[in-house]
């Protein structure tokens, strides 16, 4: 087809960011509007030789790390360290990309955690990888500083604090301004979340109607956002009604665990989980399962803690069977045993291989539902030993190999001060996987004043839904007389907090606005929506019809047609 207005457009946004990543220099210093684009390469495996630095190594270029850097600084650091990286003159609010292959000598594998001293303070981890030895493994991370820093030291240490001899090879550290990362941003939001449509209006005859009338307008949303929900929401209208026009997805808080199920043994109750199911397919609202089981012995009900062995055996096959019997079928996703990485009641109990049982006979009841591995501190921080992201990817491979129907990757996201670079780091880590990634609990600490919480959630949500492996998010902020569980976006009135102000701001900027117009020389009418369903009316004289049509993810231009 001939070129149009367009398609130009779309040829000149790829141009722009081609351009910017191909011709622009790597920074030295993170002052202006240019710089590369964001490179998301990522590795799990462990290589024979590491790959080339990213970035070409950024401002770490041709710089050899010292072996004596606190001579050079003169800044002091705790524990043993390795060959480290002494930095000048770094920037507050820039975001620093780090990444680095890493070979040990002196165990066979350990936890390897980068870390950086400025004058100020210490950060104690930005990356994180578990390395092994005669192998390189690769650490990718991130920093924002607090504040500006003249001299720092980005050193190297094993978690467990056993001597090891640590190589480092193909450093980089990229910094960004904050225009830059938003450049990033959008242009992965524009390639990632948007389709181009084009409309073609003709007669019966297929004659092309220049000069028709088109009103188009989104109806709904391709991309699942949403937040948990409690028993509050029954029968409270008003808090449906404000739930309905926001979310396209919901999760219960606690009414599916097993203490609100069966809290006495041999009792169950699924009365208020059904009705809040209810509230879910009255309104066309997909929802996820959460959970079939908790790993933390401390939300595992009582009586259940109190089994012999073999009780608990009997038990938890009753518990999946009746679960899932019940609700088979009524949920996309279940997270079968939550917080694994950081709890083990039921694998100290039933064995290893209990929660390779718990995804076999879940997978075998639902076989349609996604199952999820679900825990925190994955993408927050990289400074908990439990969850780091390589045990997280050894840990869902452990439980592949096994057999187990592995499909979902399941991050909670309850934030204090987000690394957002490091954010991005882990997400690239996990997209190698291949698996759709969710960000299933998001919410900012409660510590946190409220206008800060509001900026914190702008920055996790962007960084989210930028990505293009995160295929759903979800806010952990089911509504409470007494509050949330960390943070609310509305007091209980249904008045919106700060950060109700940025979660509704950022739902109106991503979905098309009502598009309206006239059909060109060749009958047609160009726009670039977000993907989701989509309802168009044209008009051309005394003729008109209504349709609708889809945009799902695709590069190519999207084409429907509509005879009058």
């Amino acid at each position: 087809m001939e070129d149009r207005p367009l398609s130009r457009f779309l040829v000149l946004l790829k141009l722009f960011f081609l351009c910017l990543c191909f011709f622009t220099k790597p920074c030295s210093a993170a002052t202006d509007g240019d710089g590369p684009f964001y490179d998301s390469s990522a590795y799990t495996e462990c290589k024979p030789q590491p790959e080339a630095p990213l970035y070409n190594g950024g401002i770490l270029k041709d710089y050899t790390p010292n072996s004596n850097p606190r001579a050079e600084s003169g800044l002091a650091t705790t524990g043993a360290y390795s060959p480290a990286f002494v930095l000048q003159n770094l920037t507050h609010r820039t975001k620093y990309c780090f990444s680095a292959w890493i070979k040990i000598n002196g165990a066979d594998s350990t936890l390897i955690k980068a870390r950086l001293s400025t004058e100020n303070r210490t950060y104690n981890c930005i990356g994180s990888v578990v390395s092994k030895s005669g192998c390189w493994s690769f650490l990718k991370g991130g920093f924002v500083l607090d504040s500006p820093s003249q001299l720092s030291i980005l050193f190297f240490q094993n978690a467990d604090g056993r001597e090891v001899d640590i190589s480092i090879a193909s450093a980089s550290l990229q910094p960004f301004t904050d225009q830059q990362w938003r450049m990033n941003q959008e242009y992965k939001i524009h390639t990632e979340r948007k389709r181009a449509v084009t409309l073609h209006i003709t007669d019966a005859q297929g004659n092309k109607l220049q000069g028709a009338t088109i009103r188009a307008k989104q109806i709904s949303k391709d991309f699942p956002f949403g937040s948990a929900i409690a028993k509050t929401i029954i029968g409270n209208l008003p808090y449906q009604n404000w739930f309905v026009k926001r979310f396209n997805a919901a999760v219960f808080e606690n009414e599916l665990k097993w203490y609100a199920t069966e809290p006495e043994q041999g009792k169950t109750n699924y009365t208020i989980a059904d009705q809040m199911l209810e509230f879910v397919r009255a309104n066309q609202i997909i929802a996820r399962g959460h959970n079939i089981f908790w790993e933390d012995p401390l939300y595992t009900p009582s009586w259940v803690r109190n089994l012999t062995d073999e009780e608990l055996r009997s038990a938890v096959e009753s518990r999946i069977q009746s679960l899932m019997k019940k609700y088979g079928g009524e949920f996309i996703h279940w997270d079968v045993s939550n917080e694994m990485l950081h709890f083990d009641f039921y694998e100290k109990r039933l064995g290893r291989n209990a929660t390779l049982h718990f995804f076999e006979i879940a997978h075998q009841s639902d076989p349609l539902a996604t199952l999820f591995m679900n825990d925190f501190n994955v993408v927050e921080t990289c400074a908990d030993v439990n969850s780091t992201v390589d045990d997280y990817i050894s840990r869902l491979r452990e439980l592949q190999r096994g057999g187990a129907t592995m499909d979902g990757i399941g991050l909670e996201g309850h934030f204090t001060v987000p690394n957002i670079p490091l954010m991005r780091a882990v997400l690239d880590k996990l997209a190698t996987l291949g698996l759709p990634i969710w960000l299933t609990e998001i919410d900012i600490s409660k510590t946190i004043d409220k206008q800060t919480q509001a900026i914190y959630l702008e920055e996790v949500l962007r960084e989210g839904f930028a990505h293009p492996s995160v295929t759903g998010i979800m806010l952990w902020t089911a509504l409470h007389p007494n509050g949330c569980y960390q943070m609310c976006l509305t007091d209980y009135d249904l008045n919106n907090l700060p950060v109700g102000n940025v979660v509704d701001k950022l739902l109106t900027e991503w979905r098309t606005g009502k598009q309206e117009g006239q059909t060109d020389e060749h009958g047609s009418y160009s726009f670039y929506g977000f993907l989701g369903e989509y309802k168009v009316i044209a008009t051309y004289g005394d003729k008109s019809a209504n349709a609708t049509f889809s945009l799902s993810r695709g590069d190519e231009t999207r084409h429907f047609s509509i005879h009058l």
